[in-house]
């Protein structure tokens, strides 16, 4: 589910978890897990990336339409607990991203330090096209990542290639497919080689905005997201949508 191997100072954790790593509850709380290991142990920084062809397609929508509010009751503060886990870690962390990167999966990448984007590849933060809303932390990543392009980010609710994903702040560099896991590294390398304390404090100054407001606003907010993630309304969007992706694929 999740793979952590260590080259020389830098953790490489790749999610593993079915074809395309959607996010269930089980998928978070790995996560989470995975960077606990990975802070309590040598390594200087970390980089993130999948096995396979995709990055994360986001939340297992399935998973939601089975398994109802009492799932989501779980699944979104779990969301919320490892977009936020991700965002706060202490280590400096890349986003190798070697395929499509959707949804919640576009947040993890955006609350990386840097955004590695392989050519070919896609990330834009798609949910208001089908229809479910953001938890405060999810918002407020983005907000970190895009600065005043986030506007365009969230409600285009679009998907983003190369050029375009760099000109809104969610990729830093676009590479070829061989090159992605060694610029990766080398960036995640440069990066751990900074002073840790000195990196540490510079990180959680510049993530404090985000993190304040994610503090004050999530009790109000996350759980009107959550009624809004169940209502009858969103759960037909939800349906319709796994339909289309269903229709979609290959016979």
């Amino acid at each position: 589910m999740i793979d952590i191997e260590q080259r020389g100072a830098v953790a490489i954790v790749r999610l593993d978890h079915g074809k395309v790593h959607a996010l269930d509850e089980v998928l978070l709380n790995a996560l989470v897990d995975a960077l606990d290991t990975v802070e309590s142990s040598d390594a200087r920084a970390v980089v993130l990336s999948a096995t396979g062809r995709v990055f994360c397609a986001g939340v297992d929508l399935q998973q939601v339409l089975d398994g109802g509010a009492e799932y989501l009751e779980r699944m979104i503060p779990a969301l919320s607990t490892a977009f936020g886990r991700l965002f706060g870690c202490p280590l400096p962390v890349v986003a190798a991203i070697n395929g499509a990167a959707v949804a919640g999966g576009c947040i993890l990448a955006c609350a990386c330090d840097r955004r590695i984007l392989v050519e070919g590849g896609r990330i834009g933060a798609s949910e208001l096209l089908v229809g479910v809303p953001f938890p405060v932390s999810a918002l407020e990543i983005l907000r970190s990542a895009c600065g005043d392009r986030t506007e365009e980010v969230v409600l285009g609710a679009k998907l983003y290639q190369s050029d375009d994903a760099l000109a809104v702040g969610l990729a830093h560099e676009v590479v070829a497919p061989e090159a992605l896991l060694d610029r990766a590294l080398e960036v995640a390398g440069e990066l751990g080689a900074i002073a840790p304390g000195a990196f540490r404090l510079a990180k959680a100054q510049l993530r404090r905005p985000a993190t304040e407001r994610i503090a004050a606003d999530a009790p109000g907010v996350d759980p009107a997201v959550r009624a809004m993630w169940s209502s009858s309304e969103t759960t037909a969007s939800i349906r319709a949508q796994v339909e289309r992706m269903t229709a979609a694929r290959p016979s």
